[in-house]
């Protein structure tokens, strides 16, 4: 259950004391969560049920994408709609899969598509109900109640700010929900003809980073809104009922979804190449090897979260080190919970028993792993050996004068005298 309820939570926030004070709107009714778990940021009766209009269909979309395959092809019914309705304009008979049933559903909030799912998923809008109320309850949705798959005004149809967030986080978690509550406006193709609908939450189409989730409106219900919106690196869901207009509605979520995400910050725990712990190097004269993050991580808080680094790497090694050898890892939480990762690498090369050596010292000047400088050394006294070699092996052959035999063999032969 969402963190938010009861008395206690109203008009609260989250945040703590000396925390910006939540805004005062005209919905009879709201609350403000973080998308990702349902944590309670700021509430105003969040607990009262009251009539929900088409939030209902959020239950008829999430009973829908739990036990109907997305490509099979449901049978409209007859529908006979009072005047006013919002309908998809499913002919008795048509056939449509159920993924472009869900758009209907929840983009243009079609009655039809609510009774077409319906019976597709448990053969009559009776039975199905009774599923809605059994989930509800599965669900611990306390303040809820249903009647009818559509929302149509009852007295047993009703819900909550809370319940309604609760129900909108746990069907976010659904990739297929969040493409379709994100989308202005599509094409369905898998009826008798096509048809192009247009999403009836308009801040879709005006705010960039609105991102869903379900209008309503009845006589008794007022305008609903389930929104949510995606700024930060943080997603926030808000519910506002009994608003007096469509202005207001969008107003009222738009002005506590910025609330919140007034509430975070961007922080960065840890920057790439910083040392955040040292190591003792036991048999190179207990040297203290920085230990470096080998890269940046960054996370988004509420002002009041803790942001925490956590250290796991040994105090004492042995050398040699080779400079970026991973050595530990460096863990950040929120909260106390991991929210990433990463490698601790060794701030330069160490090794044993090398002091006063001068190629220990170019080792740790010379860029790159431990050992490059070494290999430099080698290849520079290889290359002035076998010059020395060459130079003594020409001196060996080279001819002497002091050396008779030498003389002798290189001498020409004499002539001889005739008679």
């Amino acid at each position: 259950m969402l963190a938010c309820s009861g008395a206690a939570a109203e008009a609260a926030t989250a945040t703590g004391a000396g925390a910006k004070r939540p805004p005062a709107i005209p919905a009879a009714a709201w609350i403000l969560v973080e998308g990702a778990d349902g944590a309670g940021l700021a509430a105003k009766h969040p607990a009262a049920s009251r009539a929900m209009a088409s939030t209902t269909k959020l239950m008829t979309a999430y009973l829908a994408l739990h036990e109907l395959p997305l490509r099979k092809r449901l049978v409209a019914p007859p529908y006979h709609p009072i005047p006013g309705e919002s309908l998809l304009g499913l002919e008795p008979g048509e056939r449509m899969s159920v993924r472009d049933l869900l758009y209907g559903l929840l983009l243009p909030s079609g009655n039809d598509a609510a009774v077409t799912l319906a019976e597709g998923v448990a053969g009559s809008v009776s039975a199905f109900v009774r599923r809605m109320n059994a989930a509800a309850r599965r669900l611990g949705l306390q303040d809820t109640s249903y009647s009818n798959p559509i929302g149509l005004d009852d007295p047993s149809n009703f819900s909550s700010p809370r319940d309604l967030a609760e129900l909108a986080v746990r069907l976010r978690r659904n990739r297929l929900f969040r493409r379709i509550v994100d989308t202005p406006q599509t094409t369905l193709r898998t009826g008798a003809h096509p048809r192009t609908i247009v999403n009836r939450n308009d801040l879709i189409l005006r705010v960039p980073w609105m991102n869903g989730v379900k209008t309503g409106y009845t006589p008794e219900a007022g305008n609903v809104l389930v929104g949510s919106g995606a700024r930060k690196g943080v997603t926030l869901l808000s519910v506002v009922m009994g608003t007096p207009s469509i202005a207001t509605r969008d107003d009222d979520t738009l002005t506590l979804l910025r609330y919140g995400f007034s509430l975070y910050r961007r922080r960065t725990p840890l920057e790439r190449g910083e040392a955040v712990a040292r190591a003792r190097v036991a048999n190179a004269e207990d040297v203290e090897l920085p230990l470096a993050a080998g890269r940046s991580l960054s996370v988004t808080a509420r002002r009041d979260e803790s942001v925490d680094v956590t250290i796991n790497a040994p105090e004492t090694i042995d050398a040699p080190v080779m400079r970026g050898e991973r050595l530990g890892t460096a863990t950040v939480t929120l909260e106390g919970e991991p929210v990433g990762k990463a490698p601790l690498l060794a701030g330069r090369s160490v090794r044993a028993d090398t002091s006063g050596s001068p190629i220990a010292g170019l080792d740790d000047a010379v860029p790159g792993p431990r050992g490059v400088a070494w290999a430099v050394a080698a290849a520079i006294a290889a290359v002035l050996l076998g010059a020395i070699g060459w130079g003594f092996s020409r001196v060996r052959r080279r001819p002497s004068p002091s050396n008779p035999a030498r003389s002798r063999a290189s001498a020409p032969p004499a002539r001889r005298r005739g008679r």
